[in-house]
């Protein structure tokens, strides 16, 4: 197992809150934060028992699914759903920085 998939793991259960805030204004952004979130996790530790293409496709998955909670996050931060928490975004940096690599192997 890759010793990312703590600190995504870490990101989803920072993101819990965030959902149940974000839920209360527009159920479908949270549905979509939650799933992509979720996303993440799922398709890193698919891609850690796959080899070749078929492994950079699921560390891309994850890669996009990561850039997709950005954006939600991005979007719920400027509707002033949720406030900015730069100890997420620093996760969510390395975890990205970390996925960008395994696509490049």
């Amino acid at each position: 197992m890759l010793r990312i998939y703590d600190d995504i793991i870490a990101l989803v259960r920072d993101l819990a809150g965030d959902i149940e805030r974000i839920e209360r204004r527009d159920a479908d952004l949270a549905r979509q934060l939650r799933r992509a979130a979720a996303s993440i996790a799922l398709n890193t530790m698919e891609g850690c028992g796959l080899r070749g293409g078929n492994r950079r496709l699921r560390y891309e998955s994850a890669l996009g699914s990561l850039r997709e909670v950005t954006a939600v996050i991005d979007v719920a931060e400027a509707l002033r759903m949720i406030g900015r928490r730069e100890e997420v975004r620093e996760r969510m940096d390395k975890i990205g920085a970390t996925l960008f690599r395994l696509t490049r192997r």
